[in-house]
Formats: structure tokens, C-alpha cells, sequence
């Protein structure tokens, strides 16, 4: 991926001269007083997320009873709620802590290209947890077979073509745009709007892409959702029970509330390019996107589910289930 940025970009500086070879970050504030204080909030946000996290992957792989589709595809959400942190904090932390604000162009593409990657497999995943949900309620007869631990990796694999295939037409796209100017970003990570509006080019059939691609990738797996949990919700409502309708919406719930934030988040950051300047509401969505996300999802699945929990409170103390 390194040696492909830096191919682009000698080819781009030799045919057009460009001049800008990296930006500069502005970061959260410019009020130095306050850098410490902002370093040890966003490595303590860091340590939570890695470590809810990975409590939650180790709790599903040493638990038998969360052997089932539903946690497999949680421990993967799991595995890139950690990635898609590391892809932009850490570099937060060392710019607070040196005070360097440059970051070179062929890395700030990397950044896109790793965030996007892992935000677009997390959209597909997403996807394929309401589709485990809609098979369990409404096909219990056949959700063994439909749910296969074949088609568990199926979905997972095809999760990260589709997203790797969103991820470098964005990158590629971006690097055929001349950056000859202006080199100060707003934001404290490398994203596509805010190197849209430093492009010395016109970058309207850039903006074209990510809303007609943005569409495909998030729209489909919306509607999927949405079309799932409404055949879920009719069948919860065919329930008598009132405690079987109870237990139905509870394994709904957490999914359903992740959804929420994340596309909530997400269409709030990518529908209103070329409408004003980027400003420190931007900030906020982003922290929201790289922070807040992947720091909720583990406390949000394992809240009001007693068997993570339990399985939680057997790692944390050393014990193992006996199957």
C-alpha cells in the first residue's frame, strides 16, 4: 500500500508539479494549556476501547455458549472497533505529546484508506448481524443451515472485499487531485473532506463518487437492516408472550442501538460536503466516528446481556467454563 501512495504521488509531482507533500493538523485546540489534559483524556479513551474490547473477543473465545453466529460476528466487530481507533488516535497522542502538527501526504492517504477500509467492513457487518437476527426469529427451523459456520466466513469475507474495493477507489481517486496551495487541515485525522477542500482541482466528480459509491455501500446495507428488523418486528408481534416478546426485542436491542449511532454519525459527516466550512462541529462527529463508537459498542452488547457478563466476569477472574 506504501509503495503504491508513493508511486502515485512521484508520478503526480512529475506531471503536475505539485507542491504540497504534506498538511498540517490543526488538531482538537490551539490552546497549548489544555494538550495535556486532551492527551490523557483520548489515552484513556484508548485504553477503554482496546481493553472493552478485547475483554469482549476473549470472553466469546473462551466461552462455549457464545459459540454461535451472533457473537462470532460481534468478536470480528470487536477486532475493528480496536482497528479503527489505532488507525487514527495513536498519531493524535504523539502529535500532543512532540507538538508536530505535519503529517506527509503519503501517510495521511494511508489514513483514509486504512479508516475507510475498517468503517466499511464494520457497515457490512452491521449488516450481517441483522440478517443472524432476522434468520433466528424468523426461520428458527432452518438457522442452522442458513447460518452455517461456511457462510459465517462467506460473509465476513465478503465484507472485507466490498469494503477494500470502497476503500481504494477513494484513495486513488483523491490521489489524482492536485494539492498546490493551502496545506492546513481543520480536523485532527486525514479525511476526504477536508482534502477536498484544500484540492487546488475541481473536485466535484470526487464528491460525485462518494455520495453515488456512499450509496451502495451504506445505503444497501441500511435498507438490509431495515428490511430485516421489520420482518423481526412483525414476527416479535405475532409472539403471545408477553415475556417471549421481551427476550425477542432484548437480542435486538444493543444491534439495533449501534446501528443507530453509526450511521447517525456517519450521514452527519459525509452528506453535507460542499455545503459550508468545515468547523469544530466537524471535530465533534469525528471524535464521535473514531472515539466514542468503538469505546460504546462493547459497553452497549455486554450492558444487557448476561451471558457476556458472566463470560466477562470468568476471564476477568481467571476461570474457565467447563463444557
Amino acid at each position: 500500500m506504501a509503495l503504491f501512495l508513493q508511486g502515485l504521488m512521484q508520478s503526480k509531482s512529475e506531471a503536475n508539479g505539485t507542491a504540497v507533500t504534506e498538511f498540517i493538523l490543526l488538531g482538537l485546540v490551539e490552546t497549548p494549556e489544555l494538550r495535556p489534559t486532551l492527551f490523557v483524556l483520548f489515552l484513556f479513551a484508548y485504553l477503554v476501547t482496546v481493553g472493552g474490547n478485547v475483554s469482549i473477543l476473549a470472553a466469546i473465545l473462551v466461552e462455549p455458549k457464545l459459540h454461535t453466529p451472533m457473537y462470532f460476528f460481534l468478536g470480528n466487530l470487536s477486532v475493528l472497533d480496536v482497528g479503527c481507533i489505532t488507525v487514527t488516535i495513536p498519531s493524535v497522542l504523539s502529535r500532543l505529546l512532540s507538538h508536530k502538527r505535519t503529517v506527509p501526504y503519503e501517510a495521511c492517504l494511508t489514513q483514509i484508506f486504512f479508516f475507510h477500509l475498517l468503517v466499511g467492513v464494520d457497515c457490512f457487518l452491521l449488516t450481517a448481524m441483522a440478517y443472524d437476527r432476522f434468520l433466528a426469529i424468523c426461520r428458527p427451523l432452518t438457522y442452522s443451515t442458513c447460518m452455517s459456520q461456511v457462510v459465517q466466513r462467506i460473509l465476513v469475507a465478503m465484507s472485507w472485499a466490498c469494503a477494500f474495493s470502497n476503500a481504494l477507489t477513494h484513495t486513488g481517486a483523491i490521489s489524482t487531485l492536485n494539492f498546490c496551495g493551502p496545506n492546513v487541515i481543520n480536523h485532527f485525522y486525514c479525511d476526504l473532506p477536508q482534502l477536498f477542500q484544500l484540492s487546488c482541482s475541481s473536485t466535484q466528480l470526487n464528491e460525485l463518487l462518494l455520495f453515488a459509491v456512499g450509496f451502495i455501500m451504506a445505503g444497501t446495507p441500511m435498507a438490509l437492516i431495515v428490511n430485516s428488523y421489520a420482518h423481526v418486528a412483525a414476527a416479535v408481534l405475532r409472539i403471545h408472550s408477553v415475556e417471549g416478546r421481551k427476550k425477542a426485542f432484548s437480542t435486538c436491542g444493543s444491534h439495533l442501538t449501534v446501528v443507530v449511532i453509526f450511521y447517525g454519525s456517519g450521514i452527519f459527516n459525509y452528506m453535507r460536503l460542499g455545503s459550508v466550512k468545515l468547523s469544530d462541529k466537524d471535530k465533534a462527529v469525528g471524535i464521535f466516528n473514531t472515539v466514542i463508537n468503538p469505546m460504546l459498542n462493547p459497553i452497549i452488547y455486554s450492558l444487557r446481556n448476561a451471558d457476556v457478563q458472566g463470560a466477562l466476569w470468568r476471564v476477568l477472574m481467571g476461570r474457565r467454563t467447563v463444557a
